[in-house]
């Protein structure tokens, strides 16, 4: 496994990552394994959240031999006040069996409401400042889906990192991605990627058998090998694994099987964009 700086956080990340929600409804024993191995194959960043469902309840007792090795992410649930926000921590802390957090981040910032609501007076970012303060909490940062609210953001407050959707289909259809990488990078900000496996929203509303609200890229493998390569090839710290423990071991066998050198050329970018009329199509709303 190769490591990436995750921006001013001086935190050695690995470049895939571990995105907790895949062992929600996992039984102990498995999601144990699933763990232990992810950090076997050298994962050392888990991002997990209380809108999770029972994620964090599954996920403290499988990573507790190994907290020392690694880094743990955690978020606030969407709209909290600071209040709220505290108690969450500090169940989360309990749930993860851990004295603090790595990085804190808002989570899933959709509207203005919400983002003034979450950056003002009584508002999630104060209850994550004064955990910072505290020791709890090392760095702090936040996700979201939409550029423009990712901007603000960057734009609001000092954050040391972003999550958002770097993904081939959201990037090459809706340009979103670029911009807020670059002004991420000119603050220094680490930019944790997510969605690199997703191809698009079930059709029909329907959900097949897998644990994610889109379609991941699993029927198709130079698909997957291609998106995978794409999201890694611009400039970000780490890719977050989809919300499937099946989908971890098809991220880690792509890796594996490009030496861990994960660089896409033009003329895959130009077979990728291919893929767009066949295997595309909306993954989120037209963004605003």
């Amino acid at each position: 496994m190769k490591f990436r700086k995750l921006g001013k956080t001086g935190l050695n990340v690995s470049e895939i990552s571990f995105g907790g929600i895949m062992l929600m409804d996992t039984p102990q024993k498995e999601a144990n394994q699933i763990v232990k191995n992810a950090v076997k194959k050298g994962i050392n960043f888990f991002d997990v959240g209380p809108t999770y469902g029972n994620a964090q309840n599954i996920l403290g007792p499988a990573l507790k031999p190994f907290r020392d090795k690694v880094y743990l992410a955690n978020k606030t649930e969407p709209g909290q006040t600071k209040e709220q926000v505290r108690k969450d921590m500090e169940e989360s802390l309990k749930l993860l069996d851990t004295d603090y957090f790595d990085l804190y981040q808002l989570h899933e910032v959709t509207d203005e409401d919400a983002l003034n609501s979450a950056l003002g007076e009584g508002g999630a970012l104060e209850a994550i400042i004064e955990a910072k303060e505290e020791g709890l909490v090392k760095n702090i940062g936040f996700s979201a889906h939409k550029e423009w609210a990712a901007l603000k953001l960057i734009k609001s407050y000092d954050f040391d990192t972003v999550m958002f959707p770097i993904n081939w289909n959201y990037w090459f259809n809706y340009n979103q991605g670029p911009e807020v990488i670059k002004k991420a990078r000119e603050k220094e900000m680490g930019i944790i990627a997510i969605k690199a496996l997703a191809q698009r929203q079930w059709q029909d509303g329907r959900q097949n058998n897998y644990n994610t609200w889109y379609k991941p890229i699993y029927d198709n493998d130079r698909l997957a090998e291609l998106a995978l390569e794409f999201t890694l090839s611009q400039d970000v710290d780490t890719a977050v694994s989809p919300g499937d423990n099946r989908m971890i071991d098809l991220a880690l066998n792509i890796y594996q099987k490009n030496d861990e050198n994960l660089k896409i050329s033009e003329a895959e970018i130009e077979e990728l964009k291919g893929f767009l009329e066949s295997h595309g199509g909306k993954l989120y709303p037209i963004p605003k």
